[in-house]
C-alpha cells in the first residue's frame, strides 16, 4: 500500500532515538503502557494454568517461589528500560543484541521471540476457546479438541484483526479486559482469606505463614523446576518496550513500564497465590492444590467453593471464567503486538524479507507481519492439535528454555554496550551489574532447563530417546538458525553490517522503511525519492 505522502527521513540514531519505521507515534501513554504489560503476561490464566504445578513441586512454599522468579525478572526489566533510554526501537532484543554482539546475534535474539510467541499463542487460543464455551455452559465442546480449535483460531483472527487495526483501539481494549481481570482476582483472594481467617474455609485449609515467602529447605531439583515454571507466569511484561516507537515518551514510558509492571505483578501473584494455598491446602485429594486433576485449571477446581452458592457468589464464579477467557484473550492480542513489531524493525534493517515491514497508510500498523503472525500461530495450533495434543503441552513448557534464552541475551547486550559509558555509580550498577546479573541468571536457567527437560521422564513425550519439551526447545532455537544461515545467503547486506549503521537512516518509500545512508548537510536532509 502507498502512503500519500512520504514520511520525512528520520534522525541519525543517537543516544535517545531510534529510526522511525512509520509506526504511530504518541499514540500511547505510561498508563496504556503498563496495562499492555500487564495484559501480556495474563496474570489470571498464568495462575490458573501454572500455580498448581508449583504447588505440586513446593507445598505450601508456592509464594517463595513467587517472590524468587520475580528478581531475575525485574534485573532483566533493568536492562530493557537501560538499553530504551538509548534507542527506543521496537526490535527490542534483535536490534539491541545486533548493536552489541552483531548481525546473527541479533537476528537469533529477534528469532527468540518469534518462536516463543508463536508457540504460546497455541496454548493461548486453547484456553480461549474452552473457557468460552464454558462461559455459555456449552461444557461438552470445552472437552472436545475439534471444537476447541475451531473456536481457538476464531480467538486468533479476531485479535489480529484488532491489533490490525490499530494500537489505539488495542490499548482501549485491553484496558477493559484487564480492569475485569483485576478485580475477579482481588475478590477471589479476598473471599478465600476471609473464609480462611473466618474459620469457615473447607478442611485442609491452612493459615498463612510467614515461612510461606522463604524458600528454604526446597531440594535443589525442587527449586529449579518450580522457578522455571513461575519464570513463565511473569514473561510478557517485554510487550510495553516493543511499543516504544508508538509510545508519547518513547525513552522513559516503555522501560518505567516494564519495571512498573513487574512489581505489580509480584504483588499480584504473592497475594493470590498466598490466598489459594490457605484456602484449599495442599492435600492430595478433594480441592487440595496437590490433588493433580486440579493442577490444570486451579480456579475452575476452586472457583464455585470459595465463592459459595449466593447469588453474588455465583456472580463472581461466573466473572472468574471470563476473567481466564478475557486473560487468555488479551495476552493473544498483546502477543502478536511485539511479534509484528519485531518482525517490522527486523525486516526494516533488512533482516527479513522488506515486505514485512509493510505499514498501513492509515492505521499505521506493521500489516504484513500483523497477518502473517496471525496465520503462522494458526497453522501451528491446528498442526500440533492435528498431530498430539502431548506434543502442544510439552511445546508450552519449552518457551521457558525460549525466554530465558532472548531475555538473557537482552541483559548481557546491555551490559556490553555501556561496558565503555558508565558515568558514575547509577550507571554501574543500573547498566553493568544488575543487567550482568540477569543475564547469568537466565543462562542458568536456560542450562538448567536444558538438562532437566532433556530427561526422557519430563514431559508429556518422548523423541528419540529424549524429553520431548528440550527437543522442542532447543529444535526451535535450531531452526531459527538454520533459516538465519540460509536468508544471509538470500540478502547477505545485513549480516555483513551494511544496514544497521549507527549513522543511517530509514525513509519510507511506498510504505516500508528502507535504509539509506545518512547525508546531513547545515542545510538540512536531502529530499526524498
Amino acid at each position: 500500500m502507498t502512503s500519500s505522502s512520504p514520511a520525512p527521513l528520520a534522525p541519525p540514531r543517537v543516544e535517545g532515538a531510534a529510526v522511525d519505521k512509520g509506526l504511530k507515534t504518541g499514540a500511547l501513554g505510561l498508563v496504556s503502557s503498563i496495562v499492555l504489560a500487564v495484559s501480556s503476561t495474563a496474570p489470571a490464566y498464568a495462575l490458573a494454568a501454572t500455580l498448581g504445578f508449583v504447588v505440586i513441586v513446593v507445598g505450601v512454599q508456592a509464594p517463595a517461589i513467587m517472590l524468587l522468579a520475580f528478581v531475575p525478572m525485574w534485573l532483566i526489566a533493568v536492562a530493557y528500560s537501560e538499553l530504551n533510554k538509548r534507542e527506543p526501537d521496537c526490535g527490542t532484543t534483535f536490534t539491541w543484541a545486533a548493536r552489541a554482539f552483531g548481525p546473527r546475534a541479533g537476528w537469533m535474539g529477534g528469532w527468540g521471540i518469534i518462536a516463543a510467541d508463536v508457540i504460546v499463542m497455541a496454548n493461548l487460543a486453547q484456553i480461549a476457546g474452552s473457557y468460552g464455551y464454558r462461559l455459555v455452559g456449552l461444557d461438552g465442546l470445552a472437552e472436545s479438541a475439534v471444537w476447541t480449535t475451531v473456536a481457538g483460531v476464531a480467538w486468533i483472527a479476531v485479535m489480529t484483526w484488532v491489533c490490525y487495526r490499530g494500537i489505539e483501539p488495542t490499548a482501549r481494549l485491553q484496558r477493559v479486559l484487564l480492569s475485569v481481570e483485576g478485580v475477579v482476582l482481588v475478590a477471589f483472594a479476598v473471599y478465600a482469606l476471609v473464609k480462611v481467617y473466618g474459620g469457615t474455609a473447607p478442611e485442609g485449609s491452612l493459615t498463612p505463614s510467614p515461612s510461606w515467602l522463604w524458600p528454604s529447605g526446597i531440594g535443589w531439583p525442587a527449586l529449579t523446576e518450580a522457578v522455571l515454571l513461575a519464570i513463565f507466569i511473569y514473561w510478557g511484561w517485554d510487550s510495553a518496550v516493543a511499543v516504544n516507537e508508538e509510545t508519547a515518551d518513547p525513552t522513559r514510558s516503555p522501560g518505567r513500564a516494564a519495571i512498573i509492571s513487574t512489581v505489580l505483578l509480584v504483588g499480584i501473584y504473592t497475594v493470590v497465590s498466598v490466598a489459594t494455598v490457605a484456602f484449599a491446602g495442599v492435600g492430595t485429594e478433594g480441592i487440595g492444590l496437590g490433588n493433580e486433576a486440579n493442577a490444570e485449571d486451579v480456579f475452575v477446581a476452586l472457583g464455585a467453593t470459595v465463592f459459595g452458592d449466593d447469588v453474588l457468589g455465583r456472580a463472581f464464579e461466573a466473572l472468574l471464567i471470563i476473567s481466564v477467557l478475557t486473560s487468555a484473550a488479551a495476552c493473544t492480542q498483546t502477543t502478536i503486538l511485539p511479534t509484528a513489531r519485531g518482525t517490522l524493525a527486523m525486516a526494516a534493517y533488512g533482516a527479513l524479507p522488506r515486505s514485512f515491514a509493510r505499514i498501513h497508510p492509515r492505521y499505521l500498523t506493521p500489516t504484513v507481519s500483523t497477518v502473517w503472525m496471525g496465520i503462522v500461530s494458526i497453522a501451528f495450533y491446528v498442526g500440533l492439535t492435528i498431530v498430539s495434543e502431548n506434543v502442544l503441552i510439552d511445546s508450552i513448557t519449552a518457551t521457558g528454555m525460549l525466554i530465558a534464552f532472548y531475555y538473557g541475551l537482552t541483559g548481557f547486550a546491555c551490559a556490553w554496550q555501556f561496558r565503555r559509558a558508565l558515568h558514575g555509580p547509577r550507571d554501574v550498577v543500573m547498566r553493568l551489574v544488575l543487567p550482568l546479573l540477569g543475564g547469568l541468571f537466565m543462562l542458568a536457567v536456560f542450562v538448567l532447563a536444558c538438562v532437566e527437560y532433556a530427561d526422557p521422564g519430563y514431559g508429556e513425550t518422548v523423541i528419540g530417546g529424549v524429553g520431548g519439551v528440550f527437543v522442542v526447545g532447543v529444535g526451535a532455537l535450531l531452526l531459527g538458525l538454520v533459516l538465519m544461515v540460509v536468508y544471509s545467503r538470500v540478502a547477505p547486506a545485513f549480516f555483513r553490517g551494511e544496514t544497521m549503521l549507527d549513522d543511517g537512516d530509514l525513509v519510507l518509500r511506498d510504505g516500508v522503511p528502507t535504509v539509506t545512508p545518512s547525508d546531513r548537510s547545515e542545510e538540512g536532509p536531502p529530499p526524498v525519492t
